[in-house]
């Protein structure tokens, strides 16, 4: 019978490709100052960068959600699971830490 071996070399492949693609790009610390030295119009196109970052991760965690796993594939729904929580973390982090220190920093330094 070939499927089991087939079915443990998909699983691992897509094991490897879904943790490939929650681990490719950490944020990385954030350093709150770094805005405060910046002038308006920097400010304006660091909190663009951090909305196109959000939107491309809710992207691709959409990607995952709605990926079709075979029934005959155990544990591909787990792992389908913990991608999409770890992507919604993701993003998460990046509205709290990134956006709301750029938009404070905007709120001090640049008139209405």
């Amino acid at each position: 019978m070939r499927s089991a071996p087939t079915a443990a070399l998909l699983f691992t492949l897509i094991t490897v490709l879904l943790v490939a693609v929650g681990c490719s790009s950490r944020l990385a610390s954030i350093d709150s100052g770094k805005y405060d030295r910046m002038s308006c119009p920097e400010l304006n196109v660091a909190l663009g960068d951090t909305a196109t970052g959000i939107s491309q991760t809710a992207i691709a965690r959409g990607k995952v959600a709605n990926t079709s796993v075979p029934n005959w594939l155990l544990g591909g729904e787990r792992v389908k699971a913990v991608v999409a929580n770890r992507e919604t973390a993701r993003i998460e982090r990046m509205q709290q830490q990134q956006q709301q220190a750029i938009v404070a920093a905007r709120k001090r330094q640049c008139p209405s």
